[in-house]
C-alpha cells in the first residue's frame, strides 16, 4: 500500500509547517505564538540616519507583522513611510513592498537604506502623499498592484507638538521634533476631528489598492493634549470601520509593551497622569461585502 503524501513538513524546532497554509511562511507552533494578544519587544538601539525621524519604528518590529500576514513574495504597503522602515522589513524577508513618504527629507533617507541593501525583490520608495495613493502608484507605474497587507505608523495626531520631556531632549540635541513643515501632512492638524477623519480618507485610499482579503496593522496610541486624553487609537479604529463599501474589518489588537522606558516623576503629589509604556497595534481586514 502507497505510503499516504504529508500535508506538512516537520522543520524542526520551528515546528511543522502545513502545506495548507494559504496566509503566511509559518509553522503552527510560531503561528500560535503569535497570536497572542501582547508582546514585549525591546529594539536594538536606532543607527544615526534613523534617528533623525521623530517617531521612528523599528524594522525588528514590522519584521513580526510582515511575517505572519504574508508569504515570500508577496506585496507590503506602507502610506507613512518615514525613513524607510517597512521597505527594510520587507526586504529582509524577501517581500515586495512599496512605501510613500511626503517629506523629501526622509524620502531620501528612505532611498538611500533601501539602496544600501541591494533586495532581491522589489523594493520601491515613493515620494508624495498618501492623500493621493492612486495618483503616486500611477506615476511610478505601480498602479495595477493589489497589495497584500499594509503596516503603518501614522502620526498620532499633534503629539510630536506638546512641550514634552521628549521632544526637550532631541530639541537639546539639534533634532527635529516635528514631521515637516507641509501643510498637508497629517501630523500639523490643529483639529482632532479633522485629524480623525483625514487620516480615515487614507485609509479609503488604502482600502482600493488592497486585494479582498488583504489585512492592515496600524501601530498608534491614545495621547494627552493640555491634561485631556485623546483616545486616538479607538477612534482611529472606530473610524475605519464606517465607510461605507471602504469599510475595514477591525479584527483584533496587539499590545506592544515597552517594559524598557524608565518612569518618569509625572502628576506626583498633585494628579494622576500616566507612564504610557504601551502602542496598540489594531488589525483590519478587507473582506468582500
Amino acid at each position: 500500500m502507497a505510503e499516504k503524501e504529508k500535508s506538512y513538513i516537520d522543520l524542526g524546532e520551528r515546528g511543522k509547517y502545513s502545506f495548507k497554509n494559504k496566509l503566511n511562511n509559518l509553522t503552527g507552533k510560531e503561528w500560535i505564538k503569535f497570536s497572542k494578544s501582547w508582546f514585549i519587544h525591546r529594539p536594538p538601539r536606532r543607527k544615526n540616519d534613523e534617528v533623525l525621524h521623530p517617531a521612528k519604528y523599528p524594522e525588528t518590529l514590522v519584521e513580526g507583522f510582515i511575517s505572519f500576514f504574508t508569504k515570500e513574495g508577496e506585496w507590503v504597503f506602507d502610506p507613512f513611510l518615514g525613513t524607510g522602515s517597512t521597505l527594510i522589513a520587507a526586504g529582509n524577508l524577501k517581500r515586495n513592498a512599496v512605501g510613500i513618504e511626503i517629506t523629501d527629507h526622509y524620502h531620501k533617507i528612505a532611498l538611500t537604506r533601501v539602496k544600501k541593501e541591494k533586495y532581491s525583490t522589489r523594493i520601491s520608495a515613493l515620494y508624495g502623499s498618501s492623500e493621493n495613493v492612486k495618483k503616486v502608484l500611477k506615476k511610478n507605474k505601480l498602479q495595477d498592484i493589489k497589495f497584500d497587507f499594509t503596516v503603518t505608523s501614522p502620526p498620532y495626531w499633534n503629539q510630536l507638538e506638546r512641550n514634552s520631556l521628549r521632544q526637550k531632549l532631541r530639541s537639546n540635541k539639534g533634532l527635529a521634533t516635528k514631521y515637516s513643515e507641509i501643510a498637508d501632512d497629517l501630523g500639523n492638524i490643529k483639529s482632532y476631528d479633522e485629524f480623525i477623519e483625514r487620516q480615515a480618507k487614507i485609509f479609503d485610499n488604502v482600502f482600493d489598492a488592497t486585494r479582498t482579503g488583504g489585512y492592515l496593522v496600524i501601530v498608534t496610541n491614545n495621547v494627552y493634549n493640555k491634561s485631556k486624553l485623546y483616545p486616538l487609537a479607538f477612534d482611529t479604529a472606530v473610524s475605519l470601520t464606517k465607510r461605507g463599501e471602504k469599510s475595514w474589518v477591525l479584527k483584533d489588537e496587539k499590545i506592544w509593551l515597552q517594559d524598557d522606558k524608565p518612569l518618569i516623576a509625572l502628576g506626583v503629589n498633585s494628579a494622576w497622569v500616566s507612564n504610557r509604556h504601551h502602542q496598540y497595534c489594531l488589525i483590519f481586514r478587507k473582506e468582500a461585502v
